[in-house]
């Protein structure tokens, strides 16, 4: 019984050897604090998309909390973003008519660069992050495809982030 007394606490040691508390960054960004995110750019059609793709891109960040968001002078990297394209796909036609589409999902597409903020030359990271959303496909197609993309937009921005945090 003594010697199980002794031996428990060593076991209850020994069996969180492979956790650590705290964040765990790619060791590329190790250094890397604080990044600074300003306004993406939009390749798209869509109006002010790119206000909306850099707000889901530092929503995510304010809500992973690895990184904290600063101004361009005070951070140690610098995010440049681009929203390349956003895409539409038939899930679900009607009935009676197949090629009148009843639901769509709607794709986003970001591709991005992290870089150095003392040397913007210096690339940390790059890549590109998608997101989707599903959307019906009511009288006002239009007003559907704005509602649905800040969605689209936010899993985008989460992929990146999580990307950056965690290496994959």
């Amino acid at each position: 019984m003594k010697f199980f007394a002794l031996f428990a606490p060593l076991l209850l040691v020994v069996s969180c050897a492979g956790y650590q508390l705290g964040v765990s960054k790619p060791a590329s960004l190790a250094r890397v604090k604080t990044i600074a995110v300003p306004m993406f750019s939009n390749s798209t059609l869509h109006p002010r998309a790119e206000a909306l793709a850099t707000s889901a891109v530092a929503n995510a960040f304010v809500q992973d909390g690895t990184y904290r968001l600063a101004k361009s002078e005070n951070a140690d990297a610098v995010l440049q973003g681009e929203l390349r394209s956003i895409n539409y796909a038939t899930i679900r036609g009607t009935r009676l008519d197949t090629l009148l589409p009843e639901e769509l999902t709607n794709t986003v597409t970001i591709v991005w660069t992290l870089n150095d903020a003392k040397d913007l030359t210096k690339v940390l990271a790059s890549g590109s992050s998608t997101g989707s959303s599903q959307l019906f496909a009511s009288s006002d197609l239009q007003t559907a495809r704005n509602n649905a993309l800040p969605e689209a937009l936010e899993r985008a921005g989460e992929a990146l982030v999580s990307r950056l945090a965690n290496g994959y």
